[in-house]
Formats: structure tokens, sequence, C-alpha cells
């Protein structure tokens, strides 16, 4: 059954929001834990869809699942059986992709469905198969299937080809499971990163490194089972920030690292916006008036998450002038932009990569459709600024990676609900 947003827009927020675990740490630890025969206990995990998928990914392997509580769980990889693996959900998320790390440490020969998740442009998989050809694994493309070989897995020195995250997990999954030393060069260093390291550490592995883009790896054969908390995710973090910003609500956004935000922070001073901070929680004070900036760029960590950079376009629809909004990343970002042109935005595509927005913009309540998963979150921050009432659809996308955002802004004061159809 079908079920969408219907959002009356226009209102202040105020209150707290809670920002949960991680959910781009939460996917690669579960892959991580299939390094081990032995029992993990992970915590703070977001309920979210990718991450329900990645778990029942797990179980039709044959690890051995148990919630122990509303967010935390323990996994025992003791018996896997790779026939067993359940391609329908593989294909689901991208993040399965990242089995291909964890199942090359442990087996010699597997396959692996071509991975699902949003659809935002060229996302080639050249960087893991090169890097994982490095360290003696072979993976073919057979129709829609990728072919593993890890007969011959060793150590290595690898120069990814770019700063891909889930390349560079998936190389250090592997050498987390391999004697001896390899060392990861252009390594993507994104909080999310460096958790599922320290979760790596726990289990055995020796990790130099963690929060730069070089890593060094002294692996160990028999890795253990180990308890470890998800950190929180800078991205939902960012998105309530920017949101609180748009929509001119003083709300306090609670469980937030502020050095995972350092330019997500400063951009939005630029945008005339300034914050409290206290123990464990940043605090919205809105701008009187908000001002267009010469560009937002999307970088790799430390710079502006890509994921961010939609919430920051609906952002400068409501700043005085023009702000260049720049995804260096990914070609298919700017989908959201339809969707809040459609609600009267004043943008221009100029290229795959960058569009001009210009403010500030009277938006209007509309239907409109999320295409992924950050996507869906902008269009929810569009629908809170506008007049109006807005309809979202698609909303699977968005609870791919926020957790039941309706009930948490609803207890801003959003008027937010969730409709079957």
């Amino acid at each position: 059954m079908a079920e969408y947003f219907e959002i009356q827009g226009g209102k202040r927020l105020k209150g707290e929001i809670e920002v949960r675990g991680s959910k781009n740490a939460t996917t690669p630890i579960l892959a991580a834990t299939l390094l081990t025969k032995e029992k993990c206990v992970i915590s703070n995990i977001p309920l979210i869809e990718d991450v329900f998928r990645m778990v029942e990914i797990l179980e039709s392997l044959g690890a051995e699942i148990k919630w122990l509580g509303k967010r935390k769980i323990s996994v025992e990889a003791k018996k896997i059986n790779l026939s067993r693996m359940n391609f329908d959900l593989v294909k689901k998320i991208r993040s399965s992709i990242l089995l291909l790390g964890s199942l090359s440490a442990r087996f010699d020969n597997f396959k692996l469905y071509h991975p699902g998740g949003c659809v935002i442009g060229a996302r080639p998989m050249g960087t893991h198969f090169d890097a994982l050809s490095k360290m003696g694994v072979d993976v073919r493309q057979s129709g829609k299937y990728y072919l593993a070989n890890a007969k011959k897995r060793k150590n290595a020195r690898i120069v990814l080809k770019e700063f891909s995250v889930t390349g560079t997990e998936n190389a250090m999954m592997l050498a987390a499971g391999l004697p001896g030393k390899t060392i990861i060069k252009i390594a993507a260093a994104e909080p999310h990163v460096e958790d599922l390291g320290k979760f790596l550490i726990a289990m055995g592995a020796k990790i130099k490194g963690l929060g730069t883009h070089t890593l060094e790896i002294v692996g160990n054969k028999k890795l253990k089972g180990v308890s470890h908390i998800i950190v929180s995710d800078a991205v939902e973090a960012a998105t309530f920030l920017i949101m609180g910003v748009a929509t001119k609500s003083r709300i306090k956004v609670k469980n937030v690292r502020e050095e995972h935000l350092d330019l997500v922070l400063e951009k939005l001073r630029e945008f005339g916006a300034d914050f409290k901070f206290g123990k464990n929680y940043i605090e919205v004070i809105p701008p009187q008036k908000i001002f267009a900036v010469d560009k937002v760029e999307a970088r790799t960590y430390p710079g502006i998450p890509t994921d961010a950079q939609a919430p920051f376009g609906v952002l400068a629809t409501q700043a005085e002038g023009k702000t260049l909004i720049y995804d260096t990343l990914y070609e298919g970002r700017l989908n959201y932009v339809q969707g809040i042109k459609k609600m009267g935005a004043k943008t221009r595509i100029l290229n795959k990569h960058q569009m001009l927005v210009e403010g500030p913009t009277k938006l209007n309540g509309r239907t409109i459709s999320s295409y992924d998963l950050r996507a869906g979150a902008s269009l929810i921050i569009a629908a809170l600024v506008a007049e109006g009432k807005t309809v979202i659809k698609n909303i699977y996308q968005v609870d791919r990676g926020y957790e039941r955002i309706e009930e948490r802004l609803s207890a801003l004061g959003a008027d937010i609900r969730r409709i079957k159809s």
C-alpha cells in the first residue's frame, strides 16, 4: 500500500529533535559483522528501511540476529550459507555493495547481485573492483551478478581512483581480515568511515590514520565479536539545522557532533543564522533575514556533504539574492529541482552539476514526488516553508534514511501526516 506525506506549511517550529544513529555507519558495520563468527552487539541503530533490508540480507545468509532493545541488536554470523543470499533484497539497497569486502575476507568464491539504492547519477564500481583487484580479489560481471574469486587475497598498497566512501570501506573490511599490513591512499575520511574503523579496531585490527586520507591497516585472521555504539548521523543533523534556518525556527538539535559539521555550520552563518552550543546539542538561532551566498559547494569530507546539498538548495529559495548550488560528485543530485520549481522556486539549471537559485521566493503547496532519499528530505523542508498544503509521494525514499520523520517533526509543531492511499 502506497503512503504519502500531507504537509500544511507556513508554521514556525519549536522544541527539540534528536538525531539518530548514522545510516551510513550502520550498514557497513552490519556488513563487517560477517568478518567474525563471534557475536557482535550494535547499539544506537536507526530504525530505517535501508538498515532493515541489510539486517534481512544477513539473516538470509544464516546470521542469527536478535533484537535486544529498540535500537540494539546482536549479530552472530557463525554459520553462513552463501547460496541462501536473498538477491531481491540485495538489489533494493545501494549499501549491499559493502558485502564485497567482508565476504572476500571470509570466502573464496561468491556472487552478488547488482546493488540498488538512489538514482542520483552514475555510480560506477570501478574503484571497488580496482582496490579489491590489487588485494588479489578478482571480481567479474556476469549478467546481473558480480562473481568474486578471493582465493588469492593478499595485503597491498592501494591508491584509490577517487575518494569513494564505500570503496574505502570495502578495502578496509578486507584488509582487517588479512594478517599483515595494507595501506589505503586517497581514502574517504567521513565520520561514518571513521566509525567503521573504530569497529574494526575493536574486533582486533590495527588501524592508523582514521579521519585522514591515508590508512594503514594490520589485519587479523581471527577477528572477535565486540559491542559498538553507532555514531550520530551528521547528515540528519545537517538536515534539521538547515530546516530550522529555512523555516526561521528556534529548534534544538540533540545528539549531534559539532566537529562533524564545521563547514555546514559556517555556510549557515553566511546565510545569516547563528547557533547556541551546549553539551551534545546545537540550537538554531534563526535569522530575521536570510542572505544569499555566492556558492554552496558539495565536496568530499570535510567539505559540505553531497547529502546536504538539496536542503541547502531549498534554503537558497528563501535567501535574498542569487546562490550557486554546485554538486561536484553526482550529476543526478539536482533532480529535486523540478519539485521546488513546481512550488514556485526560481531556479536555473546551468549544467548537470550546477544550478542558480534566486530568492526570496514564496513557495506554494503542490503535489510532488521524491526521487531519492535526500531529495525527499529537502522537499519536506520546502513543504514546511510553503503556504498551503503539499503532498509528497514516494516517501519510501525518505523512510530509507530518516526514522519516522513525521512523528519527530510533529513534536516540533509541524503539521505533517503520513497517509496510506
